[in-house]
């Protein structure tokens, strides 16, 4: 399974996830920059922590939520449940699918690149 979150234009957001090609969510989002950054940052600190435990986090805490991220550490890695909301924090529409662990060091890798390339 893969999740990508890309900037389209502006405040708008394509959210694609894709499970063994079978069953693929392919979305747009309203998200700030900001939204976008916080959440990247809310990541790496997590990623970041010598703590090796669980932890949450979500795009946009308390409004129409398009994804939220629930690591499990595993080994020197996580791996995620993801909970997709097209129609933001909805029970009835989700999505929810998991993700194999992915090294502690690629996800830094790739949130720490996500997040400088909003904060230019």
């Amino acid at each position: 399974m893969w999740l990508e979150l890309a900037r389209t234009d502006g405040d708008t957001w394509q959210v694609t996830a894709d499970w063994c090609s079978c069953l693929t969510a392919d979305f747009t989002a309203d998200l700030s920059a900001a939204e976008v950054v916080d959440f990247a940052a809310r990541m790496l600190s997590h990623l970041r922590a010598p703590s090796s435990g669980r932890f949450s986090a979500a795009v946009t805490p308390g409004r129409n939520n398009p994804l939220t991220l629930k690591a499990e550490p595993v080994g020197d890695g996580f791996a995620f449940f993801v909970r997709l909301t097209p129609n933001g924090d909805d029970d009835v529409c989700h999505l929810q699918m998991e993700i194999d662990p992915i090294a502690r060091l690629e996800l830094r890798e790739a949130f720490s690149a996500l997040h400088a390339a909003l904060v230019v």
